[in-house]
């Protein structure tokens, strides 16, 4: 592929988008009075408004011809036949198949592994459900430790709490991922080992944060029960290396498969999502499942212009490669989400993190954005500041539901009320005559000049809003799934690999030789900086 920079739709759009800057979108909104039906899609009770963009017909054309000039259609269908496009790694990706989206190409694949797979996980989930699952003592299972990092922990973790209205309450999800102890010692303060199971999940069965935290807690139940026996009755593994969780002591029986073409960003629709199952029953787990198949179908088949995903991609690089936008935020209008922004932030900084392109050169062009973000209303009265009245551009998407699943009084519509309102204090702004006449007489005001100004916002700032209906389990896999897709459309933009993540490598190697270094007191072939940080370390460490 020819680098994105000598593409003329590129080109064309570098140049296209200034002009658009010119523009208000307020001035936009007075020219076409259709704008809000031109640049919106809705699927049923489903609505992502786009409007409030930079964008204008011209915009989303010159779009149409890049992906046109990128074979985006040929990329959607290497993706979904099984192709090996996780190149550096030799991998077809395949994840997508968990939640029912196969064809002929894939069928094979998902009739043998990923159903079997599910009956597993549905045999384990009715007799969990049925009380049949018990702790060594006969008493009801009902704390489940769930030990794992980065997928493995922010997908079912982000899940479980954006479904617990749906889930069982009798049932405490707990998360080990730090290696740092005080993150397990918390959750073991909260337990009992009679009514716990430890929820292993390690594709690799190699991964040193969860091997350390799972050997821990491993030694703390034997030290509470008293026999091996009764510890492999509360162990369960989700992995790939079957012999390795054998080896650390786990019943095949209590072993259920993940396979190598699931990333682990990508892993809460397989037996990673055991503690989700656990919390909200196999039916709940289904209605997720299906809520993603619904978009995989409208990814695969819509065209582009009326592609959730893809336009979302398209109006990200706007921001990303032509507006110099850094970052992306995130806010869900609803406290169950409040996992989803730091879920994102893996699921697209992992991803589209890169800086070589799938023919690897440097790549010489803007890749991925920094994402961040929190729930509403919280944001608005902490960092909303600097994103309506700062020197920095922020593109921004709002979601929310139509109707909660806690009503109470009024509250709900003042939730409502603030996503809307928000959305139009970006764009409107206040300007300087509207200012004046809220304040009046000057003579009123001892600094009228200074207030005066520092009440004017220039507005003229990007948002995109999702409404559901009601936050539920099969719109929680929509919404989930449209994030997915909306990476791997940017990554095919960039010609990145969006399914590898070396860069968290080295790191790791490091940490491993610095251990070496710190427990033998070795401060050779290192740097002053570290080794002066050892030095302190050693002094003051007890």
């Amino acid at each position: 592929m020819s680098s994105l920079n000598n593409l003329s739709s590129w080109k064309d759009l570098n140049n296209h988008s200034k002009k658009i800057l010119e523009q208000s979108l307020n001035d936009m909104f007075k020219k076409d009075k259709n704008r809000f039906n031109k640049f919106s899609i809705q699927i049923k009770d489903l609505l992502l408004d786009y409007s409030k963009n930079h964008i204008d017909d011209k915009t989303m054309k010159l779009f149409s011809q890049l992906l046109d000039d990128i074979n985006l259609k040929e990329k959607i269908n290497d993706l979904f036949n099984g192709e090996k496009i996780n190149t550096s790694e030799n991998r077809s990706v395949l994840h997508f198949l968990l939640r029912g989206s196969f064809n002929s190409k894939t069928k094979d694949i998902y009739e043998k592994k990923v159903k079997k797979g599910l009956e597993k996980l549905k045999s384990f989930s009715t007799k969990f459900q049925n009380g049949e699952t018990k702790g060594f003592s006969g008493k009801k299972i009902k704390n489940i430790i769930n030990i794992g990092i980065g997928g493995s922990d922010l997908g079912p973790k982000m899940v479980c709490e954006a479904l617990k209205y749906y889930s069982n309450r009798d049932i405490n999800n707990y998360f080990i991922s730090n290696v740092d102890p005080s993150n397990l010692s918390e959750v073991l303060l909260n337990v009992n080992a009679e009514e716990s199971i430890f929820i292993v999940s390690s594709k690799s069965f190699g991964t040193i944060e969860t091997l350390k935290n799972a050997s821990f807690c491993k030694k703390w139940f034997y030290n509470k029960s008293k026999n091996n026996d009764h510890v492999n009755k509360h162990f369960y593994a989700v992995t790939a290396n079957t012999e390795r969780a054998k080896e650390f002591g786990i019943k095949e029986k209590n072993i259920f498969p993940i396979w190598d073409w699931v990333g682990g960003r990508y892993s809460l629709w397989s037996s990673v999502g055991l503690p989700i199952i656990l919390k909200i029953g196999f039916d709940n787990f289904e209605m997720l499942l299906k809520g993603a198949n619904e978009i995989d179908n409208h990814f695969k088949e819509e065209p582009f212009e009326s592609n959730i995903p893809v336009v979302l991609a398209c109006l990200g690089v706007l921001y990303n490669n032509f507006h110099n936008c850094e970052t992306y935020a995130i806010f869900p209008y609803d406290d169950y989400l409040k996992y989803f922004p730091k879920y994102l932030q893996q699921a697209d900084m992992e991803s589209n993190g890169k800086n070589i392109s799938k023919d690897s050169s440097e790549i010489k062009y803007n890749t991925g954005p920094i994402i961040w973000g929190d729930v509403g209303t919280n944001g608005q009265h902490s960092f909303f500041q600097l994103i309506h009245q700062g020197t920095k551009n922020i593109p921004c998407d709002f979601i929310g539901f139509v109707n909660s699943n806690n009503e109470k009084e009024e509250l709900h519509e003042i939730l409502l009320s603030n996503l809307v309102g928000q959305t139009m204090a970006l764009m409107k702004g206040k300007n300087i005559l509207e200012v004046e006449k809220e304040l009046g007489d000057e003579n009123n005001y001892h600094n009228y000049n200074i207030i005066k100004s520092s009440k004017i916002f220039k507005g003229n700032k990007p948002s995109n809003t999702f409404l559901f209906n009601k936050l539920t389990p099969y719109n929680l896999g929509r919404l989930i799934a449209i994030y997915e897709h909306k990476i791997f459309v940017q990554g095919c933009i960039w010609n990145i690999n969006s399914f590898d993540q070396w860069g968290v490598e080295l790191g790791k190697i490091l940490s491993d030789e610095v251990y070496d270094k710190l427990c033998k007191n070795d401060r050779s072939q290192i740097d002053n900086s570290s080794r002066g940080q050892l030095d302190f370390i050693e002094k003051f460490r007890q």
